[in-house]
């Protein structure tokens, strides 16, 4: 059964104008794949990328996985013309890009009849991030506009302060953990693993890709490793009985029994016992 945007952790960008990608994407792993409209496509192309997603709705509606719509901004040319595109399509949901707005993502919603992602990418879309939040479907971070945006680099120490706001507004509003931002290096196994790790420490729950290769260190990342696994499990197998317990000498209470719920919960979902 294809994943919902709210429990997808594995997001696969593909260029709407590359139709001939569709079914390797839709095949690659991912829980959900983006079908995008917007920077993957030059701005000559948007028309064509369109009429090539339209002429794909029988392969959308047939994939093995959600699929969502990467549309353009609210202030760029195109944007009418996505949004009449996703509602004649049957996709998961959309992705707005640039999102700035909470009024500009619930009129995306009306207008197209499709729960919205909302793609934050500027200070200004930041400031509003949790009235943003409470009208998105789910918050996704855009880490390397936001970077440009503010002139500082896309380093994990840079970006540290905005990953905890999209992580707080999330659980604030009752949305879904976060979607963190893509990994520029497509091969570097152990780089896309580790950035997956890390957002995953921090309280994030997916993130966006951009190319198949990504899929398994990015599933590996997200998924808890062996040693979490069982410590889970003892945990609650301590904790049966009720009230807190003793276990290896610490304290075993009901904070830590939903902390070993959450992890064998991220291992069920990686469809292993950890990495």
């Amino acid at each position: 059964m294809p994943s919902t945007i709210s429990d997808a952790a594995l997001f696969l960008f593909v260029p709407g104008d590359r139709p001939e990608r569709f079914a390797k994407a839709f095949s690659a792993g991912a829980d959900a794949v983006i079908l995008d409209l917007e920077d993957a496509v030059a701005s000559d192309a948007k028309a064509r990328a369109r009429e090539a997603i339209e002429a794909a709705k029988p392969k959308i509606a047939d994939a093995p996985c959600a699929v969502l719509l990467r549309i353009n901004a609210v202030a760029d040319a195109g944007h009418a013309a996505d949004v009449a595109l996703a509602r004649r399509l049957p996709i998961a949901g959309i992705m707005l890009a640039k999102a700035e707005r909470a009024g500009d993502v619930e009129r995306v919603a009306e207008a197209s009849g499709k729960p919205v992602v909302a793609l934050v990418e500027s200070a200004l879309g930041l400031g509003e991030l949790r009235e943003i939040a409470g009208v998105a479907a789910r918050l996704a971070f855009g880490t390397f506009d936001y970077a440009a945006d503010l002139g500082c680099r896309p380093t994990r120490e840079a970006l540290a302060a905005a990953r905890h706001e999209f992580v707080l507004a999330s659980r604030l509003k009752a949305r879904p953990g976060p979607i963190d931002g893509v990994t520029a290096a497509t091969r570097d196994e152990a780089l896309i693993e580790a950035d997956a790790a890390y957002a995953a420490e921090l309280g994030f729950s997916a993130k966006l890709l951009i190319h198949p290769a990504q899929v398994p260190p990015a599933a590996r990342g997200f998924a808890p490793d062996a040693e979490a696994v069982a410590w889970a499990a003892r945990v609650l197998d301590a904790g049966q009985g009720g009230g807190a317990v003793s276990l290896d000498g610490e304290l075993v209470d009901a904070p830590v029994i939903l902390r070993a719920q959450a992890i064998l919960a991220a291992a069920a979902r990686a469809g292993r016992g950890g990495r």
